[in-house]
Order: C-alpha cells, then structure tokens, then sequence
C-alpha cells in the first residue's frame, strides 16, 4: 500500500480500535468474499497537466475542457504505466471485485450519458485482463473465480431523445442503453424532471404519470430501478409499481440523519418490499454526527435490525485519486468561475467545512474496504451476513431484475 492508502487505513482503524483477532478474521473474511459495491467509481487517475494548460491556453472551451479532464480521469491509467500500477494497486487494497460504476454524466441526453459509458468501456476492452465489462451476474461470479475484478454498468440518467413525440417513442432509449451494458439507472438526480422530483426540490410531487411508463420499463427491460436522487415521495411511488426489485443504491437511513439524501423508514419498507436494498453511502455530511466510519456502521445497523441483512449494501460514492492528481493540477492555469450545474442542485450551505474534517473522509476512503468488513465483524456480524452485504444482496438484485 502507498503513503495515502495506508494513512486512510491508520486513521479508520484507530477510529475502530478492533482488537488483533476481529482485524485477522475480517481481513481473511474479505478476501474470500464476493465485494460488489452498489454503486461508486472506479478509482480515478491524474490529469496530464500540462495537456491541460495548453488547452487553456489555446482558447478551449469550458465543455471541452470538461470533456478532457474527466477522459483523462477516467482512461489515463490505459496508456499511462505509473497510473496503471496505482489504480491496479488502489484495487487490490480495497478488495473490490465489482462495481456498479458510475457511467453516465448526469441527465437524460443520451449524447451525454453515453460519454463515460464509452470511456469505461474503452477501459475494460484495453485492461480486460484485469478489469472487465460484466453484462450478467454470471460475469461477476466468474472476475471473482480468475483474480480479476469488473464494472457493472450504471447510468446516472434514464436515457430519453426529449422529442416528447409519444410515450413509447420517449422510452426506447432504455432498451437501447440496455444493449450497450447499462443495468442500473437513476430516476431523477436532484432536480425534477418529466419522470419524477429529485430529492433537492423543495416540493416533492413525486412521480409523474409519465415516470410510471419508465418505471415498468425498465422492469421489462431489465434495468434496475435507482432512487437513491429521487425525492422520498417519488421513491415510494416508484416502490409501490415496480414489479422487480428496486434500490436506493448510495443513501443512508433518515431516522439516523433527515437528510434529504437518504430515506425514511416508510421509503426504505416499500424498496425492502419490492426485495430491493439501501446502499449506504461514505459522504460524511449525509450520514450525520460524526460522520466517520462508525457513523456508516450504524447506518447499516439501523437497516440490518430494522429491515434485515438482505436489504443492505454498501455503496460508498467515493473515489481513490491517484496520489499525483495535486500536483498535476497545480499546472493548470486558473480559470474563472463557472455557474453550478443543472444537476447539481444542493440546498444552501451543503458543502461547508465542517463535513471535511480529514478524519471523517479519510476513515471512509474507498481504499477501505477490507476495514469496513472488519468493523461488521468487531459489531458481532455472522460471516453470513456480512457477505450478504458485502456482495450477496447485489449480486441477488442483480439476477432477480435482469432474468426474463
């Protein structure tokens, strides 16, 4: 492990302060385990600086140096021998087999969200010897049997031409994201849109008539329905008419923290109905108190003992960052200031400082994995539901949705 990977490991540990047999037992634990996180990134490498620079410098726009720092981001560690080795490194720490990756730019362009679709794609056609596409279950079991680790497809937007022609021609761009790997979508991201309200909204009207159509579409396609950005009305109405398992693939519980991020119990009883789950997520200000590694524990302690340990994943919504990304930045020329995003519709205050405390972020890296088992382990877990959450629900959604 590097400097950054072992500090985060330090700083979980002593946060723990497991005893040496819980930390033998949850290593060993994890590495036989299948790891599939509900939803994440696939550690992300640096930028070519000084590409970046000239760009700047040549007038490109704030599109196209978007589109060039976040490719870089995602693919550089194809070509790149140094990044290679610290993301096939960052991997192997964590102990991750799959991923259900972030692969859609948020929104419902289907230009857009085919973009990371595409880099990541690129990544497991040039690497697939040690990270995969998987299209099937079948696909994660087997990265698992050969030492290899794989993506499972997520789009962070259902797909839709917005020509508002017909309903039915509106939706035939999930089938179509379907054939080209996608297996998760979300609903809405924040904000509202035509199929329901984003979690943000200040009013949450919930899902539209049109969101409906969507939501039984998906189930015949077989895409997993994601409300993990819908606003709770709209999760629960979702919930209510989906006929396969849904989920909430990063939240956290709001009876622990009434963030609008995560569920109520009414929202999370309707998904645990559906045979769905709730991933929770390592975003310390969603999580509440202390916001450390603890505080993600008792997340899922409240879902295991309220809902049961089939219904709970891990989907931590973080990322390891290659340790030369700080000074690769540093070359860019600043920039002025751009507006906000569409989607990133955040109440006021969101992003203060007092959710960056390093000890918060650093304790619920995703190189961490290993140390989130055994912290399940030192709260008395059985092996058996530990794997279920660390793995065995995912993989279970994962069938039910995408069998005929």
């Amino acid at each position: 492990m590097n400097e950054s990977i072992q500090q985060a490991r330090d700083v979980a540990l002593n946060i723990l302060k497991p005893s040496q047999r819980d930390i033998e037992h949850g290593m060993e634990l994890h590495k036989n385990s299948l790891v599939c996180e509900s939803y994440g990134f696939s550690p992300r490498a640096a930028v070519d600086g000084d590409a970046v620079k000239a760009a700047v410098e040549a007038g490109a726009s704030d599109l196209e140096l978007q589109d060039l720092t976040e490719d870089m981001r995602m693919t550089r560690y194809v070509t790149e021998k140094t990044e290679r080795e610290e993301f096939m490194a960052a991997w192997e720490a964590a102990g991750v087999t799959c991923i259900l990756q972030n692969a859609g730019e948020e929104g419902n362009s289907p230009l857009r969200l085919i973009k990371r679709l595409a880099r990541y794609t690129y990544v497991t056609d040039m690497m697939r010897d040690f990270v995969q596409k998987a299209v099937t279950p079948d696909d994660i079991l087997a990265a698992k049997a050969q030492n290899r680790h794989c993506l499972y497809m997520s789009g962070n937007g259902v797909p839709l031409p917005q020509d508002w022609a017909s309903v039915e021609e509106e939706l035939r761009y999930i089938r179509i994201f379907f054939q080209l790997g996608i297996r998760m979508m979300h609903l809405t991201y924040n904000r509202r849109n035509m199929i329901g309200d984003g979690c943000a909204e200040p009013v949450d009207a919930g899902l539209s008539d049109f969101g409906s159509t969507v939501v039984a579409e998906m189930n015949r396609v077989g895409v997993i329905v994601d409300v993990a950005h819908c606003g709770w009305k709209t999760s629960l109405d979702a919930a209510k008419i989906s006929e396969r398992p849904m989920v909430a693939s990063h939240s956290g519980c709001a009876a622990l923290n009434p963030h609008y991020r995560c569920k109520p119990d009414e929202v999370i009883r309707a998904i645990v109905d559906t045979g769905g789950y709730i991933g929770i997520c390592c975003i310390p200000r969603f999580l509440g108190s202390n916001g450390d590694i603890n505080t993600m524990l008792d997340h899922i302690d409240y879902v295991v003992k309220h809902f049961g340990a089939d219904h709970v994943t891990i989907g931590t919504d973080v990322a390891y960052t290659s340790s030369a990304s700080n000074r690769e930045h540093r070359k860019i020329p600043k920039r002025r200031n751009s507006r906000n995003r569409w989607e990133a519709f955040w109440h006021p205050n969101e992003f203060g400082p007092e959710w960056r405390q390093e000890h918060q972020v650093l304790s619920m890296a995703w190189t961490n994995w290993p140390v989130f088992t055994i912290g399940m382990v030192q709260r008395g877990y059985s092996d058996d539901d530990i794997q279920k959450i660390l793995g065995g629900n995912v993989l279970r959604v994962a069938r039910a949705v995408l069998t005929p």
